[in-house]
């Protein structure tokens, strides 16, 4: 039941428990700085996010506590392939340790997608790391086809 969740955009307020969140598993543990205050680089990251029209960072509210329970980020990115099509980006997807397997993921999947329509995308895309095999069948169980190879390059 969606009555005991929020789901908002994130304020400036929300940082500290959003970059706990993403701090919270194997991968962000390496690579995250969850220390108080914030690292001014999450600072202007979320600046620039919230000042950008085609971002959405957003938090999941348990309503009951005011805890932050779950973020993600949409991204709106328009493009002229497949006659201007708009497609919805989701990254950043992270859950609460004691939130996991109750599914919230599938409820923060179902608005996301219902948002990318809102604002008239036709499809909606995501990456997801080699190193979390679980997330990938989560996904596939949600629809997502793996119909394209992602490639990086750190810099």
């Amino acid at each position: 039941m969606t009555e005991d969740l929020l789901f908002r955009r994130a304020t400036e307020a929300d940082l500290p428990a959003i970059v706990g969140l993403l701090a919270d598993d194997v991968l962000g543990a390496g690579r995250e700085n969850p220390a108080m205050p914030p690292d001014p680089r999450y600072v202007a990251a979320f600046a620039a996010i919230d000042a950008d029209p085609n971002q959405f960072l957003a938090v999941v509210e348990d309503r009951a506590t005011g805890t932050v329970v779950g973020c993600l980020q949409l991204s709106f990115i328009p493009g002229l392939s497949r006659l201007g099509l708009w497609r919805g980006q989701v990254e950043s997807v992270r859950i609460a340790a004691s939130q996991r397997g109750g599914g919230l993921g599938r409820r923060m999947f179902e608005w996301a997608i219902a948002e990318c329509r809102a604002r008239g995308c036709g499809l909606v895309q995501l990456t997801t790391d080699k190193a979390r095999p679980d997330a990938r069948r989560f996904y596939e169980s949600l629809g997502f086809a793996a119909s394209h190879e992602g490639m990086k390059l750190t810099l």
